[in-house]
Order: C-alpha cells, then sequence, then structure tokens
C-alpha cells in the first residue's frame, strides 16, 4: 500500500510540475496573432499612438480598439485583398490615405489634417501593438486550446488523486471496522 501511494507521489508532483510549465511556455508562447506583422520593431511610439488614438480615433474604432462605424483594429479585421493588415506601410499608407471599404469612408488621416507623418507612424505602431499584446483581445484559437488542455489535464490528475486518497482511507476504515466486528 504503502510503495503504491509512494509511486503516485513520485509520479504525480513531477506531472503537476511539469504542466505548470506547460501553462508558462502557454502563456508566453508567440500566437499566430501576436506576431502577426513579421517586423521586429515598430515604426513609431505606441505610447504616444495611444494618446493620438484616443483624441482621434476612439469615435470610429472604439476606445479599445474594438470597432464601431470603423472596423475593429484588435483583433484587426482581415480586409480582401489584404495580405498582412499589420504591415507598417500599409497602416500608415491607410491612415495617411483614407480608404474606403463597403460604404464605410475614412477619411485621410482621420480627418485631422493636423496629423504629422510622425503621428500617423505612432498610431500605427499603437496598432500594431495592440495586436501582439492580447491582454485586451480575445485568446487565438491555438493558444486558448493549450490553456484549456492544460487545465483539463492539471484537474483530471487532481481528481485522481484525490480520489486515490479518498479510496485509501475507505479501504482503512472498512479493514478497522471488519477486525471489531470480528472480536
Amino acid at each position: 500500500m504503502r510503495v503504491t501511494r509512494g509511486l503516485l507521489l513520485v509520479l504525480g508532483i513531477p506531472a503537476l510540475l511539469i504542466l505548470t510549465a506547460l501553462s508558462t511556455l502557454a502563456d508566453t508562447s508567440p500566437s499566430p496573432a501576436s506576431n502577426a506583422s513579421g517586423a521586429a520593431t515598430l515604426p513609431g511610439d505606441p505610447e504616444k499612438g495611444q494618446t493620438l488614438f484616443a483624441q482621434n480615433c476612439t469615435t470610429c474604432h472604439g476606445a479599445s480598439l474594438e470597432g464601431g462605424i470603423g472596423p475593429a483594429l484588435n483583433p484587426i479585421e482581415k480586409l480582401p485583398g489584404v495580405s498582412n493588415p499589420l504591415d507598417p506601410t500599409y497602416l500608415i499608407g491607410i491612415i495617411t490615405n483614407g480608404r474606403t471599404e463597403n460604404g464605410r469612408v475614412m477619411p485621410p488621416k482621420g480627418g485631422n489634417a493636423n496629423l504629422t507623418e510622425q503621428d500617423v507612424k505612432d498610431l500605427a505602431a499603437y496598432i500594431i501593438q495592440q495586436n501582439r499584446n492580447p491582454g485586451g483581445a480575445a485568446l487565438s484559437p491555438g493558444e486558448l486550446a493549450k490553456r484549456t488542455i492544460l487545465w483539463v489535464t492539471i484537474g483530471i490528475i487532481a481528481m485522481i488523486f484525490v480520489t486515490y486518497l479518498l479510496s485509501s482511507y475507505n479501504m482503512r476504515w472498512i479493514a478497522r471496522r471488519a477486525a471489531a466486528r470480528r472480536k
């Protein structure tokens, strides 16, 4: 009986540690949405871009980039004919020149002619950064699957361990009751 419990502990504790490590890896491994731009550096300063976005873009694209009058920017809507909507050159071009798509019109520079070239780069950097950091966005399907598998596995292992402990206690209790009846 003690060998079985010891074996369970010897296998169960490392398994739990490995699953915990996997959860850390699942949390830090890049998902397809988190590095979709392929660019190593951002075209501008995302902090300045956040301020500019709040001042100029939230009316159409929402405070959390969730969309509204304009398309969602986090996660960014995949537009027809656009292979990578997070390409800095593409974003800077759209912000600078505007776009008309399915009856939706984005005026050049979002209707604010006072935006400089650097302001446009900062806005593009903010949009790219928000799509790389899914903190505000839903998890990608792959990342969600990893986390779900991990926590379901941890739950199953924990239930097996608790069941084993309860059954071994119950068997000892039954043996003691049987011994007491024999006396």
